[in-house]
Order: C-alpha cells, then sequence, then structure tokens
C-alpha cells in the first residue's frame, strides 16, 4: 500500500517520461561519498550557494543498483577474451567454468543481501559488511585484499584499453614496432609498448580523478550505453547470421591457419592472361618468385584451403567446437577434421607465417582468466547511501544483474561455439581476420561498434576503479584498525583522498608493469574470492550464531548456500592458481595477525566474538563429561594475593613465578579479597581489579582476574577457593604466599587465615604451593647463567613434584638451572640399586636430572615423617597387590593413617604432653598438622592414589646436608662442625640453588 501511494504521488507530481530522462541525467557509477565530493569541489569554484541544501538522488533498483551492477560485471573479459576462452576450452569446458563462477557470484549475491538488510552499510561495501560481522581483524585483512583487487582489476581495464587500442585501431602507434620481429622478440616489444602507454593512460585516469570525480560522474552514463549497445550488436550479429552470414575469410595452408598479413591471395599460383603468376604467399614459403624456387617441403605437401569464419548459427559448427583444445606456447593453430602432410620428424619452419597460441593454456588458466568479468556485484551496496530503499533495492537489484548477465554470459558461449570457426575462436587478437577484434567480426553493423565500444567501456572501468579504490582505503584508515595507513585517511579540504589515490596509482603501476592481461587477470581473481568467501562466511556464521541482532529483510537465504558459496570461493582460488592463492591467503593472514597484534580497539559486536563464545560453551560442557586424562594434566592455579590499602598487590612476586610456571599454558586464576560490603565497596573492588590486571599484563600472566567482597579476609579467600573457575575449567592448584612474620602477635590472623587456607585445599582435593620468601624469587627480567633447582624427593608421587621443575625450566629465567634430585635412604637399604630406580624412573619421566641419595639413621628422620612416608609407600604397595576396590581403598588408608597418629603419639609422648600444655596459638598448629600433611600425602587421579610431598613441609631430618660435599652436619652445631667447611645448606640455598617448596 506504501509503495503504490508513493508511486501514486510520483505519477501526479512528475510525468512518467520526465522522470525517467531526469534520473537517467543523474545517473552514476561512482560509490557513496563522490557525490558530496563534486559538491564541495562546486562549491570551492564559487558556485554561488543555493537557499536549500541540495539533496542525493533518491535512486531507485534500476538506476541505484541494477545498472550500476551491469556495467562493473560486463567489463574487458568479454570483449577480449570471451571467444578465445570458448575457442580453447571447448563449449562444454566454457560452459562449466561460465556456471561455476556466476553460481559462486550469485551464493555471495544471496549472502551480501542479507548482511546488507541487516543493517545500513555506508560507504566500503564489502569492508564494512565484513568487519561488522566478522570483526575488524577479517575486515581489515579482506578490505586491504579487496583493496588490491580493486586496484589491479584497475591495472586489467587499462591494459584492456591499451591493447584495443594498439591492435585494432591504431598499431601504427607503436613505439616499438612488432613488424619483423618473430617469437620472444615481438612478444618483448608487444609487452613494452603496453608498459609505456599504460602508463600514460594511468597517469593521465589518475589526474582526472584528482582533479575532481565529476568528470568522471559526467561520463558515466556515456560509459554505461557503450557497455549496452556492444552488448546488443553482438546479439544482432548472431541473429544476422542465420539470415546472412557475414564475409570473414580465412585461409589455411593443409590444416594450419595462416597469417593475413602473410598472404595478398589465398592461393599460391593465380591464372592472370593465361599466365600462372606466383603469390605473396608463394614469396613468404619459397626463396623467390619463380615456379622452380626451392619452397617449404610443409608448402609444397599441402594445399592452400579458404574457408568461412563466421559460417553462422545454423551452419552446425557446434558440434566442432563442442570440446576443448588446449595449446602449447608456439603451437600452430589447427583446424580440427582436416588432414595435413606433415613428416614428424621435420621441425615446423617459417612459423611466423601462421597464427600461434602466444601461451599455454589449461582448465584452471581459463577459471583465473575469466572470473573477473563476473565480479562487480558489489556495485549496489557500495552505493546504498544513495537508494531511496536500500533494504529493498540491494537484494533484488543485485540478483536481477547477476541473473542478467548470467544468462548473457551462458548464451554467449554457445552461440560463439555456433557460429564462429573453431581456429578463428582461438585466434586471440584476430591474425587470421585481417586484424580484427573475433568478437567485433561478429557483431551487427561493424566491427568498429565492438571496438570502439569496449574500448571507451574499459576506459570507464578504469576511472572508476581509480575513483572506488582510493575511497574504500580512505574508509578502511579511518576506522583506525591498520595504524600505518591511517595518513591515507587524510586528503584536500574536500575529503577527496589524495594520498590514497597516490598510493592506489603506484599499486596499479605493478600491474602495468606486467603488462599481460592474462597474468593479471589471475592476480585480481584471488582478491575478489577471498573478499566473497569471507562475505559468504559472515551470513553462515551470523545465522549458525543466531545472535539476536541478526533480523535481515531479505528471507531468501541459508546457511548452507553461504557454506557453499564459501567453498566454491575457496575451491576456485586453488583451481585459478594455487600459488596466487597462497599469496593472498598470506597477506590477509598477515594483516590479520598485525591488526591482532596492535590490538584494534573496536567493538562491533562482530560474529567472531559470538563464536568464540559458542565455541567455549561447547569446550566447557566437554570438560565435564570426565576428569581429565593424567597425559592431560597440568597445574591449573589459582593464585592468591592480598592487597593494601590502596588496592596495590603486596606480593607481586608471585605472579612472577606463576607466570614462568605456566609460560601462558593452562588456566590461570589471580584472586584477592577485598573487606567491605557489595554495596559501599564496590568501587574499591573495580580498583583491586584493575590493579591485578595491570599486574597481569606487566608480569605477562594470561588468565582471569577475580574479586571477592566479603565481611572479612577469611571468608573471601574460602569463597575464592570454593568459587573459582567455570563448569571444568577449574583450578586444581592453589598458590598462596606463606605468611610474613607470623610468629609475630600482631599477624596472628594472617597465620590462622592461611592455616584455614592449608585446611580447605585439603579438603578441596587440590595441590598446595607455598613458596617461601617469595619477594627474593627472581623477576621475569632477570637470567640465570648457572644454578640448581634441588627437589627433595621422599615417595613416589606420581611425577608431579618432577613436573613442577621441569615446567620453570621451560621459562627463559630458569632455562640454564640444573635440577638434582635428592632422595633419603635407611641405613639398611640398598642405597646403589635406589640411585638407578631413580635414574630410570626419571628416563621414563623424559626429565634430565642428576639423582643423589642421602643415607640417614632412623634417629636422624622425625618420627612423623617416617610414618608419612615410608611406611605409606609400603602400604601403598600392599594395597595395590590386593586389587581392592576404591572404597575399600580409601577405608584402608584411613585405618593406616589413624594408626600412624597412634604410632606418633607412642613414639613421641614427650610431644604429645607439651602440645597438651601449649596455648590456644599451639593448639591450633597441631590441629591443623595432620591436615596439612594428608594435604601433601595424596593426591587421587582417577582410580590410582599417589602420595605428595613437598619436602619443605615435611621431610625434617635432624641434620645438614652440605650441598658442595653431600656430608652430613648434625642441626645443633652446622657452622662448628669438623665433618664440613662448607657453608651449609640453608644459607647456601639463599645465595647457590633454588628448593622447591
Amino acid at each position: 500500500i506504501n509503495s503504490t501511494a508513493a508511486t501514486n504521488e510520483e505519477i501526479d507530481t512528475s510525468p512518467m517520461v520526465s522522470s525517467l530522462l531526469s534520473t537517467l541525467a543523474n545517473y552514476s557509477n561512482l560509490p557513496t561519498g563522490s557525490k558530496e565530493h563534486e559538491e564541495a569541489e562546486n562549491n570551492e569554484e564559487g558556485a554561488r550557494p543555493s537557499k536549500k541544501p541540495v539533496k542525493a538522488p533518491q535512486l531507485g533498483t534500476l538506476m541505484g543498483v541494477y545498472l550500476p551492477c551491469i556495467q562493473n560485471i560486463f567489463g574487458v573479459i568479454l570483449f577480449l577474451r570471451m571467444t578465445w576462452m570458448v575457442g580453447i576450452g571447448g563449449v562444454f569446458g566454457s560452459f562449466i567454468i561460465v556456471f561455476m563462477c556466476c553460481s559462486t557470484t550469485m551464493l555471495t549475491a544471496i549472502s551480501m543481501s542479507a548482511i546488507a538488510t541487516n543493517g545500513v552499510v555506508p560507504a566500503g561495501g564489502s569492508y564494512y559488511m565484513i568487519s561488522r560481522s566478522l570483526g575488524p581483524e577479517f575486515g581489515g585483512a579482506v578490505g586491504i585484499c579487496f583493496y588490491l583487487g580493486t586496484t589491479f582489476a584497475g591495472a586489467m581495464y587499462i591494459l584492456g584499453c591499451i591493447e584495443i587500442l594498439l591492435i585494432y585501431i591504431v598499431p601504427q602507434a607503436a613505439i616499438f614496432k612488432i613488424e619483423g620481429l618473430e617469437g620472444p622478440e615481438a612478444e618483448i616489444a608487444l609487452l613494452n609498448n603496453m608498459r609505456v602507454y599504460g602508463t600514460i593512460v594511468l597517469s593521465f585516469m589518475a589526474l582526472v580523478v584528482f582533479v575532481g570525480v565529476k568528470y568522471v560522474n559526467k561520463l558515466a552514463l556515456v560509459f554505461l550505453a557503450c557497455v549496452i549497445l556492444s552488448i546488443l550488436a553482438v546479439y544482432a550479429g548472431i541473429i544476422k547470421t542465420a539470415i546472412e552470414p557475414p564475409v570473414f575469410p580465412v585461409c589455411l595452408l593443409g590444416n594450419r591457419t595462416l597469417v593475413s598479413k602473410s598472404y595478398d591471395v589465398c592461393a599460391k599460383v593465380i591464372e592472370i592472361d593465361n599466365e600462372t603468376i606466383t603469390t605473396k604467399l608463394w614469396r613468404s614459403f619459397c626463396d623467390s618468385d619463380s615456379l622452380n624456387a626451392t619452397c617449404d617441403e610443409y608448402f609444397i605437401s599441402n594445399n592452400v584451403t579458404e574457408i568461412q569464419g563466421i559460417p553462422g548459427v545454423t551452419s552446425g559448427i557446434l558440434a566442432e567446437n563442442l570440446f576443448g583444445n588446449y595449446l602449447k606456447k608456439g603451437m600452430i593453430l589447427e583446424k580440427r577434421g582436416l588432414v595435413s602432410n606433415v613428416d614428424p620428424d621435420t621441425l615446423p619452419s617459417n612459423t611466423n607465417r601462421y597464427v600461434l597460441a602466444d601461451i599455454t593454456s589449461f582448465f584452471t588458466l581459463l577459471v583465473g582468466i575469466y572470473f573477473p568479468s563476473v565480479t562487480g556485484i558489489m556495485a549496489g551496496s557500495n552505493r546504498s547511501g544513495d537508494l531511496r530503499d536500500a533494504q529493498k533495492s540491494i537484494p533484488i537489484g543485485t540478483i536481477a544483474a547477476i541473473t542478467t548477465t548470467s544468462i548473457v554470459y551462458m548464451s554467449c558461449v554457445i552461440l560463439f561455439g555456433a557460429c564462429i570457426e573453431g581456429v578463428v575462436l582461438r585466434d586471440k587478437f584476430g591474425e587470421g581476420v585481417n586484424g580484427n577484434l573475433v568478437i567485433g567480426t561478429l557483431a551487427w553493423p561493424s566491427p568498429w561498434v565492438i571496438v570502439f565500444g569496449s574500448f571507451f567501456s574499459t576506459c570507464g572501468a578504469g576511472l572508476q576503479s581509480l575513483t572506488g579504490a582510493p575511497r574504500l582505503l580512505q574508509a578502511i584508515s579511518r576506522d583506525g584498525i591498520i595504524p600505518f595507513l591511517r595518513v591515507f585517511g587524510h586528503g584536500k579540504a574536500n575529503g577527496e583522498p589524495t594520498w590514497a589515490l597516490l598510493l592506489t596509482a603506484s599499486i596499479c603501476e605493478i600491474g602495468i608493469i606486467i603488462a599481460s592481461l592474462d597474468s593479471v587477470a589471475p592476480i585480481l581473481s584471488m582478491f575478489f574470492l577471498m573478499c566473497y568467501m569471507f562475505v559468504n562466511l559472515a551470513c553462515a556464521l551470523q545465522t549458525l550464531l543466531r545472535t539476536p541482532n541478526w533480523r535481515p529483510r531479505f528471507k531468501f537465504y541459508h546457511w548452507a548456500l553461504s557454506f557453499l558459496g564459501m567453498s566454491l570461493c575457496l575451491s576456485l582460488m586453488f583451481i585459478c592458481s594455487w600459488y596466487y592463492a597462497i599469496v593472498a591467503m598470506g597477506i590477509a593472514t598477515c594483516i590479520y595477525k598485525y591488526i591482532e597484534f596492535c590490538g584494534a580497539e573496536k567493538e562491533w559486536g562482530d560474529g567472531i566474538r559470538g563464536l568464540s563464545l559458542s565455541a567455549a560453551r561447547f569446550a566447557l560442557m566437554r570438560l565435564e563429561e570426565g576428569p581429565p586424562h593424567t597425559k592431560n594434566w597440568r597445574p591449573q592455579i589459582l593464585v592468591l594475593v592480598s592487597v593494601d590499602a590502596e588496592q596495590k598487590v603486596e606480593q607481586p612476586r608471585l605472579l612472577s613465578l606463576t607466570s614462568q610456571l605456566k609460560a601462558g599454558k593452562g588456566l590461570t586464576i589471580v584472586g584477592t579479597s577485598v573487606q567491605g560490603t557489595f554495596l559501599n565497596n564496590y568501587a574499591e573492588a573495580q580498583k583491586a581489579d584493575q590493579s591485578l590486571r595491570k599486574l597481569m599484563e606487566t608480569e605477562k600472566v594470561k588468565g582471569f582476574s577475580q574479586v571477592v567482597l566479603s565481611s572479612n579476609l577469611r571468608d573471601g579467600t574460602s569463597h575464592l577457593v570454593q568459587t573459582g573457575g567455570l563448569g571444568g575449567l577449574k583450578h586444581n592448584t592453589v598458590m598462596v604466599s606463606w605468611p610474613h612474620n607470623w610468629k609475630q602477635p600482631e599477624c596472628y590472623q594472617h597465620f590462622r587465615n592461611f592455616i584455614e587456607v592449608v585446611r580447605e585445599t585439603t579438603i578441596a582435593s587440590l595441590a598446595l604451593l607455598v613458596p617461601k620468601n617469595i619477594s627474593s624469587y627472581p623477576s621475569n627480567g632477570e637470567r640465570f647463567t648457572e644454578g640448581h633447582i634441588d627437589v627433595w624427593w621422599i615417595v613416589h608421587d606420581g611425577g608431579m613434584l618432577m613436573l613442577l621443575p621441569f615446567l620453570l625450566r621451560q621459562h627463559k629465567v630458569w632455562r640454564k638451572c640444573k635440577m638434582r634430585i635428592f632422595t633419603v635412604a635407611q641405613m639398611d637399604d640398598n642405597s646403589i640399586q635406589m640411585k638407578k630406580d631413580l635414574i630410570t624412573f626419571l628416563y621414563h619421566l623424559r626429565i634430565g636430572a642428576a639423582v643423589e641419595v642421602v643415607e640417614m639413621h632412623d634417629s636422624d628422620i622425625s618420627a612423623y615423617t617416617y610414618e608419612k612416608t615410608l611406611i605409606m609407600e609400603q602400604r601403598s604397595q600392599i594395597l595395590k597387590q590386593m586389587h581392592l576396590t576404591k572404597n575399600e581403598m580409601e577405608r584402608e588408608i584411613q585405618s593406616i593413617t589413624d594408626s600412624s597418629r597412634g604410632s606418633i603419639r607412642r613414639k613421641n609422648p614427650s610431644t604429645l604432653q607439651a602440645r597438651h600444655s601449649a596455648d590456644e596459638g599451639g593448639s591450633l598448629a597441631e590441629k591443623t598438622d595432620d591436615k596439612v600433611t594428608l594435604l601433601y600425602s595424596l593426591w587421587r587421579e582417577k582410580n590410582k592414589t599417589f602420595s605428595i610431598f613437598f619436602v619443605s613441609l615435611f621431610f625434617v631430618p635432624k641434620v645438614y646436608i652440605c650441598y658442595t660435599c653431600l656430608s652430613k652436619v648434625p642441626l645443633t652445631t652446622p657452622e662448628n662442625s669438623s665433618k664440613c667447611s662448607h657453608k651449609p645448606s640453608a644459607k647456601v640455598s639463599e645465595n647457590e640453588s633454588y628448593t622447591l617448596e
């Protein structure tokens, strides 16, 4: 109803014919923003300002989307390479190529329509759609690829323009003369002409764009008319061939096609006044005009025949052109079905007299050359700001334009194969038809219609590329996602991208230097295919994620179609040229990583973030399926730190140790507790969180921060231990610093808090790391050139105590330190065999370390440590041999624990009495003693139970061990002992080695 009312209103206010003419007069094929630049230039030139602001024309589907897409899609390939592709690939192979490429663009147009109707698409077109759908990293990478594709497209159009000019319009204008040259010399001369004239034309076009886009805008309608009239002339010529085929004879020697310049009459000799006279063709293959002259053997053995180059649509030539005829470079074009007499052992001579293949052709080459002829589908989305109803016009106009061009291309493949002789189709430059453009020989009323039409259309396409590419680069630069491109966001006072135009012309010159249309076309095919691939990916991703903001007005889309389009784009990239595809993907990857490294601070609600959330949810659900396997086990650390009154971290070296231990792998949670209530102290909690994040960034700790507000610090720490992590991604290890000055009365509360942490980690079956004197630990900036990491290993613990120093040594701080394993043996043990067994165990763990066995008397080892280590290990071995169930094993372990407590009381009655008579603090320490032991003595993994001992807590020897000579020094007199003159281990460890506690 609304559209009908709007139409009636338009009819009432303006006659239909005059409205159409007005719209045509305002037709422009430039992207959004060019009109504003044109108006600014007019104001600069002194134009009288109007009383009312001039509004941009509100274009409809026809003028705003359909015709610009038609003009961009039809281009140089249709006029210069389409007939050659049909002749080389055959009607069947060419139809497959056209169908694949058109299907790719149609599927991409469906995805693009869904994205474009999900919101407003400003200047930038595909770059805007991809960046807002896939994020700044993908958007910047694909935007640069699309920019490079558009820039190389400009080079391709300029090369096509020069090819038409120098070969078909004014061949005499060539600076490097081609006549008289053969083979590589002629090819080099042609390429040099293309380079010189291409540079001149590029400079002229860049100057026109720099002076003002209004001149390009005024010629847009002329360029459009050239394209449409040229195509209509081709169809008119095809229809005429059914009635009266044009006369374009082709001369053959045997089955070989002759260059038209090598003969004046298609005959060896002619009869004039009953006299046989040799022709120019005779003189081309013989050494004199005489009939007795010595001639080329192939020339003598074969007859000269003249065939019709365009037999017509009813001639039945389609059957001959149905299949392909791929040629190698330098091969002579031969007609199928004709037999020639040729000596297989004799190499062809006088090859410059024949039409030769200029390049080696194959199917994938044809795909790469043809694909640029189906690009240009973004012309409508680039102009969304000028459309009356963009969400309606973009899908209808783009899909209609692709449908039209696909029908034209497919019909041209069939009609060219049905009208034109095969040798003429394979003649790329029309050398066998008097140097005419092959598609021009088919046109009506004259070949010059196609020649001049294609010339002006390629000039217009080149100007539009040089106009659109700098604005695309300007849009990327102004987004600020690629820092080194920000300079190209500036320009003239009216916003014209001067610096971007300069860069575009410089890159375009690279394509001009390549100078071969067939070599440049696959390059831009790569960049356009990559752009289209990510458009399909963006649509598929948004559809599958079902984001709430994904509500396109265009409903005829599906994720499967987008995925099929993405697959086709990726396949065509490698079909066209696998090495170009790798280079294009490498460029996009480098730009992606650069943007990621620079940290683009853009939050556009992109689909990659949604994909990350979905992947994270899926991974968390998978982690819930069962506990991790032993091979995948690594310490997932919860680091408990405290903050001061200013919410600054008091133990920053804890994060340094965490960074060295984790090296960015696994889960790390840095948590702290702030005393207060959520309502009153939320700002302090936020400040503490910022302090944690800043310190984590400084120490290069990759993980998460968590701040808990609680009425007291003890409860806050308990909450962190209980609630840290999410689902299966939870911590299995807690790291907390040893309480400072814990024996002082004023630090009594800190000591109690520490004891509670130990108890809670025991109940939660978590490992506990307690670094002592954390302030003396090395920072991430320090480097040890030598030193040791010492581990006191008592019993088999599943390898965890070995794993921790191994992880430390992966960090550059500890990399040059050596690992030493100390184990304790009783006097009646076989220490030699124990050392061998331990070396074998480390070998199977693939850990390199020196092993030392320290022999001690029973009296040197405390009873508590003895019961908790040696006896526990013996009982564990017995339990394994008994093959008890898990529940029975746990009950047996509990009985072992109870009996060991009893034995401790029996062996140390004086200690027990002292504990009964101690104060409350001592009582508390005694109560927590068993809990600490249990924490470090049991580590459960599935149905296995291992013992983990942190030696500094549980191994309490009554002697010092000298680290140099490994001799024992009595604990009572370490400095005065005569057994050893070295420093005791307690002091040596502070300077020369580090003991893992």
